[in-house]
């Protein structure tokens, strides 16, 4: 028996001042507190293909976060050029408990004969032995200046960047002692900066460069502070507008490097148990064409296109080798989505819908050991809107495919399947 319950209480305000049509300043806070209670039986593995093995698990999780910004935005000239600069500082404080417990043994649960199973035994709630709690008290600033900068009708400059402070404490503390816990304080500096040429109406050229910061949430099995995230970014693409405007398409390419990624421990079991491991670098780079408007009138249209080539390029300590794909990411990815709405006459806000998503070929984990297959998956719909009345029928998974949506842990009992034919109804009016 698994049961999950979840309380979340959310709260904020954002606040503008306008100084003058130039000028304005804005504020915001948001704060969050959570609390979660899992109870999980899950199955470990079959024996002689008839005996299902199970473990339990038990965790209570409580986080707060709080995060406030201040901005101050300004249009201003100097001499033909003409400015839009953002300058602000932000602040985050996470404060979070994780306990967690289980028995990780699969000879706590009697196996369940498939062929003549007796349920009970799995409703029964097996003792289980203390683990630790996890705890972390992090603190975050952060202090970014932007501008964008435009020369003239075909030459536009976006330049800018952001340093971060992160002050963190966490690791694992065992259960009814008290200690520190191990403190990291680290710093970076984040440049971006981008440049656009527009050689006709039509026509945008681009080009960019930027570099990302984060922190590294996580539990590690041995207690110690994950490293921050960092990443750094290329890109290079066109804009081109057809049929006056009426549809566009941006063709794009990517390099994405980060170092210390998180992902799930690599052994199943503490995968299970929340614990994770940082892979040395990843690298992403690939292609994406997007194309989307309004063919003719009521006809609209959006359709993409992705080829990924995601892999581990340093290794770090991990079960897997250099050169490696990413878990759960396809290397080819497409959809297209179109609808048409009725324009006039007695059935005028009448619409249909139709679409194909096609998901490639993936690998289940970082050592490439197993892959889940590709497949193709079709959905519809059927709408009505009119004088501020709105009805639709949106059916998913249109031919009712069994598909895998993602994979959990690394582990080939993790596959997530993706839903079965499913029809969902709206119904709604606007004022």
């Amino acid at each position: 028996m698994n049961e999950f319950e979840s309380i979340s209480h959310k709260a904020g305000y954002t606040l503008t001042h306008e100084f003058n049509d130039s000028w304005q300043i804005r504020n915001n806070f948001a704060v969050t507190i959570a609390s979660f209670n899992i109870r999980d039986t899950y199955r470990v593995g079959v024996i002689d293909d008839r005996f299902i093995t199970f473990a339990t698990f038990e965790a209570d999780t409580n986080d707060e976060n709080y995060f406030s910004q201040i901005d101050l935005l300004g249009k201003f000239r100097t001499g033909s050029i003409s400015h839009q600069i953002l300058v602000g500082f932000d602040f985050n404080y996470f404060t979070g408990s994780y306990a967690g417990s289980g028995n990780y043994d699969d000879t706590i649960i009697p196996p369940l004969d498939i062929r003549n199973p007796n349920y009970n035994a799995l409703r029964r709630r097996p003792e289980v032995f203390p683990d630790t709690t996890f705890v972390s008290d992090r603190q975050s600033y952060g202090l970014y200046l932007q501008d964008q900068i435009t020369f003239n009708d075909q030459w536009k400059l976006l330049i800018g960047g952001r340093y971060d402070w992160i002050s963190e404490e966490s690791g694992n503390v065992p259960t009814g002692t008290v200690q520190d816990v191990p403190e990291q304080n680290d710093g970076a500096f984040s440049p971006r900066i981008g440049l656009v040429y527009q050689p006709s109406k039509n026509v945008s050229l681009y080009a960019s460069y930027s570099r990302s910061f984060n922190p590294a949430i996580g539990r590690n099995p041995d207690g110690r502070i994950f490293e921050p995230t960092k990443g750094t970014q290329y890109e290079v693409g066109v804009k081109t507008d057809f049929l006056d405007g009426r549809l566009s398409a941006t063709l794009a390419a990517y390099n994405i490097t980060k170092t210390n990624v998180l992902t799930p421990d690599p052994d199943p079991i503490l995968a299970q148990r929340g614990f994770q491991v940082q892979v040395g670098e990843q690298r992403s780079r690939g292609i994406e064409l997007d194309v989307a408007g309004e063919i003719l009138p009521g006809w609209k249209l959006t359709a993409s296109y992705a080829l990924t080539d995601a892999t581990v390029t340093v290794d770090n300590s991990i079960p897997s080798k250099v050169d490696n794909r990413l878990a759960n990411v396809p290397q080819n990815q497409a959809s297209l989505w179109t609808t048409y709405e009725i324009q006039q006459g007695g059935l005028q806000g009448l619409g249909f819908g139709f679409g194909l998503f096609y998901v490639g070929e993936r690998q289940g984990d970082l050592a490439n050991s197993f892959q889940v297959g590709d497949y193709l998956r079709t959905d519809a719909a059927v709408y009505y809107r009119r004088n501020g009345f709105n009805a639709a029928i949106n059916i998913r998974n249109l031919f009712d495919i069994d598909y895998a949506n993602s994979v959990a842990f690394g582990d080939p009992q993790g596959i997530d399947r993706g839903e079965p034919f499913t029809i969902i109804g709206s119904i709604g009016w606007e004022f």
